[in-house]
């Protein structure tokens, strides 16, 4: 049966407290379940668990027939990997044992460190797993995939593919292969909407049962059939669709009661565990410092007494202030950036929400660099307007000035006091993180941490690169709440199809290099889905 079992299942990180504990929860035949819950709480580190890279601390689970599984960084960690090496990590895993042996003795030959026997055996494994039939699946997802032709998987690099291509081509495997169970992390990342709404198309046919994570509240909406939330150390079960989870979601929280009820329900929850930690302890002495932490816990939990009613979502408290600037923000005169687009003019006035818009390469990155000034246009000039204070927000958070450095001190570098700092990672659920460095937290928690000092600088133009990207979905409403009430202009690249409905215009970039403007989110929408009926969007804007 292709189903997923999970009982009672609890990881710490090394050195670390529990992240979860007695997350309990079932995927049936053809269910397409969603993983979802704030950043940090262990959402990937379950389906790490469940794929046996990670092994849990307590509970079972249980992945009836075959399956795969694709991390979220998939093809992004090793770029000068062959795009052989980067399918095999995706493969059923005595496949993978085989493909890396086979890559392993390939190096050894060539390099002259072997005389070829172990290339040759490796080959006959290799075959005899069903390497080869593997080989012809990745082929037919390739043509499906990838623009320029893949000849050859052992010498094509994953640097030649763009992210939006290696991921298609990995989800178009996975999606096609049959198997009984996937486990997918963040699916949605790196692709562009068009690809985006491939994806839900190819997950609702397909047959295979499947569990992931996912922030793109549009692709949860269509796709999923049951939502499992892990918040609390725990988790519950929502057995419908996403669209209905919200509301599902607040009667729970009426049903559980008043704050005093809350707390009891907790203080029993974390007594229970502590007892069954002690009966496992007196079992096998090797369960003794578990034993000892949940007893620990259950007696701080008790000395701090009954809480005021607490907060039920993670609350992210952004305040986008700005400040007023000229009425015309920006202008872009003739300006081109390489050969990724045509020569093009745009003005862009105080309080606008432009998204730039368009497939993945066609320079709407290089287009918002251009407006940062860290790529300097080959043709035509940007010039901002009087008491423009510019801010950036960077796709991949990358930010050589924060690293080695604490979140704490990041963050007191703008507030210039200690109270003050602490008070705004707080805001941000960022206080338990104050102490450690920049690279060390989560794509998400880093997310958060620039927006954060976007904040406190003051800016009133933001340019936003995919800034939902690692954002989880409340951090991504808190975010949208606050740029509704900025006081000043924002430009953002996005493909996060509900945060595209909170802007006003569009400037989108076609395949073919042209630049179009584009006054609202559903002729947005039909454009990119029909690039080609692109002249009657614009018949449609003249019209208006």
């Amino acid at each position: 049966m292709s189903s997923i079992v999970v009982s009672e299942l609890e990881y710490a990180p090394p050195g670390a407290d529990s992240l979860f504990f007695e997350v309990s929860f079932g995927v049936s035949p053809g269910e397409h379940a969603a993983l979802v819950g704030a950043n940090g709480v262990g959402k990937s580190t379950i389906l790490r668990i469940l794929a046996g890279e990670l092994v849990a601390d307590e509970g079972d689970f249980s992945i009836g027939g075959s399956f795969l599984s694709m991390t979220q960084d998939v093809g992004m960690a090793r770029p000068t990997d062959s795009l052989r090496q980067m399918l095999i990590e995706v493969a059923p895993i005595d496949l993978r044992t085989a493909g890396r042996a086979m890559v392993a003795a390939e190096a050894a030959m060539l390099s002259g460190e072997d005389d070829g026997m172990a290339f040759a055996t490796a080959l006959t494994d290799w075959g005899d797993l069903g390497g080869y039939e593997l080989e012809s699946q990745w082929a037919a997802a390739a043509r499906r995939s990838v623009k320029a032709p893949v000849e050859d998987f052992g010498t094509r690099l994953v640097s030649e593919l763009s992210g939006g291509e290696r991921k298609r081509l990995v989800l178009d495997l996975l999606l096609t292969s049959g198997v009984d169970v996937l486990l997918i992390d963040e699916p949605d990342n790196y692709l562009d909407i068009p690809t985006r709404v491939w994806l839900e198309e190819q997950i609702k046919a397909c047959k295979s049962t499947i569990l992931m994570v996912s922030h793109d509240r549009a692709l949860l909406e269509s796709v999923a059939t049951k939502i499992v939330v892990i918040e609390g150390s725990g988790c519950w079960v929502h057995g419908g669709s996403y669209k209905t989870f919200p509301d599902a979601r607040a009667r729970r929280q009426e049903l559980l009661g008043d704050a005093l009820k809350r707390w009891n329900d907790e203080e029993r929850r974390l007594f229970h565990h502590m007892k069954i930690m002690k009966q496992r302890a007196a079992q096998n002495f090797k369960n003794a410092t578990k034993a000892n932490a949940a007893e620990a816990r259950w007696e701080k939990f008790v000395a701090i007494g009954p809480p005021p009613p607490p907060v039920p979502d993670q609350f992210i408290s952004v305040n986008l202030r700005g400040a007023d600037s000229a009425r015309r923000v920006v202008s872009l005169d003739q300006l081109s950036v390489g050969d990724l687009f045509f020569p093009f003019s745009e003005e862009i006035y105080f309080g606008e929400r432009v998204g730039l818009i368009g497939p993945n390469g066609t320079g709407k990155s290089h287009l918002l660099g251009a407006l940062a000034g860290s790529i300097t246009p080959d043709e035509g000039r940007v010039s901002f307007g009087p008491r423009t204070s510019v801010g950036t927000f960077t796709q991949i958070n990358d930010r050589p000035d924060f690293l080695g450095r604490e979140c704490f001190d990041i963050v007191r570098d703008r507030t210039h006091e200690d109270e003050k700092a602490m008070k705004s990672l707080a805001r941000y659920g960022l206080a338990p993180h104050a102490r450690q460095e920049f690279e060390t937290l989560s794509g998400g928690q880093k997310a958060r941490l620039e927006v954060l000092c976007l904040e406190l600088e003051g800016h009133n133009v933001l340019l936003l690169d995919e800034p939902t990207d690692n954002l989880d979905i409340e951090s991504s409403e808190a975010l949208e709440k606050a740029l509704d009430g900025f006081l000043g202009t924002v430009i953002a690249v996005s493909h996060d199809r509900t945060f595209l409905a909170s802007l006003d215009r569009f400037v989108m970039i076609g395949d073919d290099g042209e630049v179009h403007s584009i006054p609202d989110y559903d002729l947005a929408m039909t454009a990119l889905a029909a690039p080609a009926d692109i002249a009657k969007v614009k018949l449609v804007k003249k019209l208006t």
